[in-house]
């Protein structure tokens, strides 16, 4: 795929999940409109909306229609405020410290830190909200679409299952505590370790959006194994490339401050293997993802030139 093609159905994209975003977002009103309107900024500062964006393309590779996407939007707009309160939580003083976020002064900077925690607390809980509301429809009867209601109310569940444990305590929340643990431990932190961290404060929620495409498509438990592998190796990829840009990155490029994982003594894949094998494993990683997408007969043409950006992405 040419790049300039690329790059448009990329805006395009990006448009779709944005406008996806727009018609969940709460209401800013009410005594505590404070925290809604700190939850709203918090996902309006803008973002990659690369999560929405893997389950909606994995969702058609696995033969869901553009008709359909009634199917797939709740779980969209849950995933980016999943993700989004990762990040809030993530740049607090008790974590990272980071006052930056894509250019703009992160949540608890502009809000304060106790609404920064509220914020992150309600971007969690208002996604599984719109989860629920979604099941709740279906179990009305209130769905539409080409799929049964029954089976549709089953893909749903199944979709809830991961995306609760992708984001819990067996995914990113268990990879950022090992990630908290590590912090000042430097070096001594073993390889085990850190991919342990990758595998689950990153890929898990990679992972989660291209298995929930696939379920919301009807696919298969090997179909859903492959993209969950397939997506494990992205998450891998996108790890170690925010680690090297941590390095070798602009601050003004990224929208965020560099360094802090050296600032930090932090052990990363760069510390550990160099910056010249990371930069191979990124490829490594990335190439293989791409083999999987490959034995896939759904049109995957703009999910593997995703891909391959990641690797040599600059922010």
């Amino acid at each position: 795929m040419e790049n300039s093609r690329f790059q448009e159905l990329l805006k395009q994209k990006t448009a779709y999940v944005n406008d996806v975003l727009e018609q969940y977002f709460p209401v800013e009103e009410g005594l505590q409109k404070t925290v809604l309107e700190a939850m709203n900024y918090s996902v309006r500062v803008g973002g990659k909306r690369l999560r929405p964006i893997f389950l909606w393309e994995s969702f058609l590779l696995c033969g869901g229609r553009t008709e359909e996407k009634a199917y797939a939007e709740p779980f969209m707009a849950a995933l980016e405020m999943i993700h989004t309160y990762s990040l809030v939580h993530d740049d607090l003083p008790a974590m990272d410290n980071d006052v930056l976020r894509r250019g703009k002064p992160t949540t608890w900077y502009q809000y304060g830190e106790a609404t920064g925690i509220l914020a992150g607390d309600g971007l969690l809980n208002y996604a599984f909200e719109t989860v629920a509301k979604e099941l709740a429809r279906i179990a009305a009867g209130d769905c539409g679409g080409t799929v049964p209601g029954e089976e549709r109310l089953k893909r749903a569940v199944l979709a809830l299952e991961v995306l609760s444990r992708k984001a819990g305590v067996y995914g990113m929340i268990g990879g950022q505590t090992v990630d908290l643990e590590a912090e000042g431990k430097g070096a001594s932190v073993s390889e085990e370790e850190l991919l342990f961290i990758h595998k689950n404060k990153t890929a898990a929620l990679i992972q989660a959006p291209m298995m929930i495409g696939a379920i919301l498509a009807g696919a298969g438990e090997s179909q859903v194994a492959l993209l969950e592998s397939c997506a494990c190796h992205i998450g891998l990829a996108f790890q170690i490339q925010d680690d090297i840009l941590d390095v070798v990155g602009d601050t003004g490029e990224l929208g965020k401050t560099v360094g802090s994982d050296a600032q930090n003594d932090k052990q990363t894949y760069v510390r550990l293997k160099g910056l010249e094998q990371a930069e191979r494993e990124v490829e490594t990683l990335s190439l293989e993802a791409v083999r999987i997408l490959d034995s896939f007969e759904g049109e995957h043409e703009f999910l593997k030139e995703l891909v391959m950006q990641l690797i040599g992405r600059r922010k």
